[in-house]
């Protein structure tokens, strides 16, 4: 059994990995950290796990982290995230950090988008991206797994492919997204309170949200193309689930449906993407690890569309996933009905 810890379990993404990890026949949760800790059970934080899980939250060090546990999830903000991340390695064991704080290639470029110094930048650039569809190798060899971010994961998953079969132009690209609200996190904000996100809709971040580059970054990672992209987020008045739509210009004379093969072929062996005929929704992917693509024509461009739930291959689903992979288990375990 694999022993693993939940470090900063106060937040959406926490919760969410700790609901399938409970579903898992390989992993038992031996530790609960927060800088809230008072010594209360983990289900006064979060009711629904009354009677699931009984686990004492506490403010425990890395170093003690490291003492219980094979591997951690660390749910922690970025730039706090990394220093705790580095004496778990340091003591041995494995980590997922769903943080920002890995998943981009330079310290250069994590300090023009997230100001400061990065606390461990020395992984920067070799620490494997959390998409196996796009890194499986790397991961199954890794201690170390940067989680990719909600809006990354809907924007490169139906590019890569195409990218790198040289389908489509590396611009322009425009990805128009919408999230949840839980894609702000759980910290209470004005913009996400109920009075203000219900009957609304908005954008945000334009042209400064801190994914864009993550996008970017890993696309030429994965597909070796310089891309410029516009990315555009919005907020629209539910809990959860994104639908990104992607604008891209074929090269040569591409169709619909040769991008749709394309796509088809390169994921036939991934089980958590699905290429769809119908138009993705987040209702067909809600509280699962599922990404549905499909594929239109629209005059001189080519729209792609994505749905996931951002916390499940958003986030904590695919840090499950990452973990399977890291141990060797099929990807699917304790993510789908068995």
């Amino acid at each position: 059994m694999i022993r693993v810890g939940i470090v900063g379990c106060s937040g959406y993404t926490a919760i969410e990995a700790i609901r399938w990890l409970l579903r898992h026949p390989q992993a038992g949760i031996v530790a609960a950290t927060s800088r809230q800790a008072d010594g209360s059970c983990i289900s006064q934080m979060h009711p629904e796990l009354t009677e699931r899980l009984s686990l004492e939250v506490e403010d425990l060090s890395p170093e003690q982290i490291a003492e219980r546990c094979d591997i951690a999830f660390c749910c922690l903000p970025h730039a706090a995230s990394a220093p705790i991340v580095a004496k778990i390695l340091q003591a041995g064991k494995k980590v997922v950090d769903l943080s920002a704080d890995y998943r981009l290639s330079s310290a250069d470029l994590y300090e023009q988008w997230y100001g400061g110094t990065h606390p461990d930048p020395e992984r920067l650039g070799t620490t494997p991206y959390g998409l196996p569809e796009l890194f499986e190798e790397q991961i199954s060899d890794a201690t170390l797994v940067a989680n990719p971010g909600c809006y990354p994961t809907s924007a490169i998953l139906p590019l890569a492919p195409l990218l790198k079969a040289e389908l489509i132009e590396a611009e322009p690209i425009v990805v128009d997204s919408k999230s949840g609200v839980s894609g702000a996190g759980r910290t209470p904000k004005m913009v996400n309170l109920y009075s203000e996100a219900n009957e609304s809709f908005i954008a945000y971040g334009v042209g400064t949200h801190r994914h864009q580059p993550e996008i970017i970054d890993i696309l030429h990672r994965s597909t070796g193309a310089q891309v410029d992209l516009v990315f555009t987020p919005h907020l629209v008045p539910m809990d959860r689930g994104i639908l990104s739509t992607i604008y891209v210009k074929v090269k040569g004379e591409q169709s619909a449906n040769d991008l749709q093969t394309c796509l088809k072929d390169f994921y036939k062996t991934q089980p958590f993407v699905r290429i769809v005929d119908h138009l993705p929704a987040t209702r067909n992917v809600t509280r699962t690890n599922f990404c549905d693509i499909a594929v239109r024509q629209h005059g001189g461009w080519m729209v792609l569309l994505s749905a996931i739930d951002n916390l499940t291959k958003g986030a904590s689903g695919a840090a499950v996933q990452c973990m399977n992979v890291m141990y060797g288990f099929d990807q699917t375990l304790g993510l789908v009905d068995q």
